[in-house]
């Protein structure tokens, strides 16, 4: 798991930073949230799962942190691009659905991090 999100992440940051250049090199700004989106959920948010997994494999050993991988992951690809439908008029409903999905992802994290720290190491 962690190894996804180390991937998935920079690749974010990228896409984010693109969608900032292309804002900036034509002035117009009215995609900034979605930028905005782009980068905090996809970068930073993945990122920090990402750190999460790594500093506790024994979270990344379960079926639940798969899903909840999963979930953040369709959560970003689908919200962000949602949140720039909305701005540009073409409805919220993906926005919606996306926000959904990363909120599922988001307490499911919690639920595995609560369950997980503290608990002593796996021995092999």
């Amino acid at each position: 798991m962690a190894r996804i999100c180390w991937v998935t992440a920079p690749i974010y940051a990228a896409l984010g930073m693109i969608l900032g250049l292309v804002m900036a090199a034509s002035g117009d700004h009215t995609l900034a949230p979605a930028h905005g989106h782009l980068n905090l959920l996809g970068w930073v948010t993945i990122a920090l799962y990402g750190a999460f997994y790594t500093l506790v494999p024994l979270a990344a050993e379960s079926r639940l942190a798969r899903l909840q991988v999963l979930l953040a992951e369709i959560g970003v690809v689908t919200a962000v691009p949602g949140i720039a439908m909305a701005i540009m008029g073409m409805g919220e409903g993906l926005a919606k659905v996306g926000s959904l999905i990363i909120l599922a992802a988001m307490l499911l994290f919690v639920f595995i991090v609560i369950r997980t720290v503290g608990q002593p190491a796996a021995t092999a």
